[in-house]
């Protein structure tokens, strides 16, 4: 006995599945090809109603027109009078003679009683109609479908009169509904040909949408494309970076949450022009397209901006925005920390040969001019800071002036406080205020930097809530034809650092000035050299008023 093999599981047939498609391009065009079949049946169905409807009217009309000429034929009332019903009367021959030549199924003559005189059936002659005369009998002309003893029909009433107009009889005249069914059937495979036709046309120009839209969407499912829809907005509104699309006619198509901040848009702005809902100048023209390049530095609200345009295969763009503030920021203290390293270092070196000259003093007794020379060593940058806060009242603006004093001399260039300066402790925007200064007196060390008699001197003035602000320096001046150029984005004379790009520094000052309701302007320097004068309005809070004393010398 053999042993018995076992057998594995049964391969199963694969299972044809019919199901809703995945592809856009397929649920596209099956629902074009669903909704024209239906369309073109619609339209078949009551095309062939209202066919239906006219052939019926037809015939009653027909009808009606044949018992019109019937009930008008000469001598027919006097042989309906005068005559018996009978199947070889007058009446009889007369209704026969105009039923084979109209084509009428019958023409039926009766007398008042309602007794047919004519029948195509002659067996019905002399017998009672099988439908009610009353209304034709009674004077009206009746259209109607009825059936009878034929049959269904369509059918025509009039009332027969004698020469003086009184009813004698009726005539009815029908008309076979089988020849009107079959008209309208006859006409049912020319309306399926056009029917067939339009539906193919229409197949073709769906197939045809479908392709397109098959391309435009690379042949995704809608699940994928809805899947791709909530990842970009994810993606656009979680991005640091700001997104703004254009349509190719300017207007906005889309922006994210980080673009809308950067730019102060509101969501409310989607669909507008762009030159609409951004104010003139050098951002707009970047966003626009109007100014090309990589990488453009920019301005908007007192924010240092990158801004990037690509191109779009349907004429608009997309633009994407980085917000370099921070980093500008935080390149000018490393540019300012730099420079209080390297004068850390020179006051080392200094600090170094003034102790070695103490030293020596002290080893050859010399005590007086050991102490004539700390006093003298110690006084000069005592002198500096206190020169500096006695004027300017406000610490985070003194602290940057005894620093920027520091760096200067350095670099050999004197940097000296005007007279006339003096600032008190009301500032309404302390950072702001200490970003111009930065930024002017920066600009004015690297213009008198290498020049003879390099100078930098700073005047800060204040008349009621206005701070009128003046840095002047001793170097080449600024010609009269780029005085506005100045502050252009992106505008420099200078190489840039490593670690960011020129052309910002005086284009920020303008925007924080402007963003202040102020102004800033360059002028010559009396002796050569340039002049930037800022006046800042309400940049001074109210001075607190003194409280009054009562009567006892107490504050109320």
């Amino acid at each position: 006995m053999s042993a018995a093999i076992p057998r594995g599981p049964r391969a199963e047939a694969p299972r044809w599945r019919i199901g809703w498609p995945r592809r856009v391009f397929s649920q596209v065009l099956l629902m074009q090809l669903t909704i024209a079949t239906g369309v073109i049946v619609l339209a078949t169905g009551l095309f062939l109603s209202r066919l239906g409807s006219q052939l019926d009217d037809q015939a009653m009309r027909r009808a009606l027109a044949i018992a019109q000429t019937t009930a008008s034929a000469p001598g027919l009332p006097d042989a309906l009078v005068d005559t018996r019903p009978t199947p070889h009367g007058p009446v009889q021959a007369q209704a026969e003679r105009i039923r084979r030549a109209t084509g009428a199924e019958y023409v039926v003559i009766m007398d008042k009683r309602g007794v047919r005189w004519s029948h195509t059936s002659s067996e019905e002659i002399g017998r009672h109609v099988s439908t009610d005369p009353s209304d034709a009998l009674a004077g009206q002309e009746v259209m109607e479908i009825d059936n009878g003893t034929l049959g269904r029909s369509a059918r025509g009433k009039v009332p027969l009169r004698d020469e003086d107009g009184r009813i004698v009889g009726a005539v009815s005249v029908g008309i076979s509904y089988q020849s009107v069914r079959d008209r309208l059937i006859g006409a049912v495979p020319g309306l399926l040909a056009y029917a067939g036709g339009t539906l193919a046309v229409g197949a073709v120009a769906a197939y045809v949408v479908a392709r397109r839209l098959r391309r435009r969407t690379h042949d995704l499912a809608f699940s994928d494309i809805s899947a791709l829809l909530a990842e970009r907005e994810a993606m656009l509104h979680g991005i640091r970076e700001g997104v703004l699309a254009l349509d190719a006619r300017g207007r906005i198509r889309l922006v994210n949450d980080e673009a809308q901040r950067l730019l102060d848009l509101r969501a409310e702005d989607t669909g507008r022009p762009l030159d609409e809902v951004l104010p003139p100048g050098r951002t707009t023209d970047v966003l626009a397209g109007r100014v090309t390049g990589s990488d453009l530095l920019t301005v908007s609200g007192g924010r240092v901006l990158v801004a990037n345009r690509m191109p779009t295969d349907d004429g608009g763009a997309v633009a994407t925005l980085r917000d370099r503030t921070e980093l500008e920021r935080l390149g000018r203290e490393l540019d300012g920390t730099r420079g209080l390293i390297d004068a850390l270092r020179a006051q080392d070196h200094e600090h170094a040969n003034h102790l070695h000259t103490l030293l020596g003093l002290l080893e050859l007794e010399l005590y007086e001019e050991a102490v004539e020379f700390v006093t003298e060593a110690v006084g000069v940058h005592r002198a500096t800071a206190e020169q500096v806060t006695e004027r300017v009242h406000d610490p985070l603006l003194a602290a940057l002036l005894v620093g920027k004093a520091t760096v200067a001399a350095e670099r050999g260039v004197s940097l000296r406080i005007a007279p006339g300066t003096l600032l008190p402790n009301r500032l309404v925007d302390p950072p702001g205020l200490v970003t111009i200064v930065g930024n002017l007196i920066d600009n004015a060390l690297d213009a008198a930097a290498g020049t003879a008699d390099p100078l930098v001197e700073v005047e800060l003035s204040a008349d009621d809530s206005t701070v009128v602000l003046r840095v002047s320096d001793s170097g080449p001046g600024i010609p009269a034809d780029r005085r506005d150029v100045v502050f252009a984005e992106g505008w420099s004379t200078k190489e840039p650092p490593a670690h960011r790009k020129r052309g910002i520094g005086l284009a920020l000052v303008r925007r924080l000035a402007e963003r202040q309701g102020g102004s800033v302007r360059v002028t010559d320097r009396d002796g050569g050299g340039a002049e930037f004068t800022v006046v800042l309005p309400e940049a001074l809070a109210e001075e607190p008023s003194e409280p009054r004393l009562s009567t006892a010398g107490e504050p109320r």
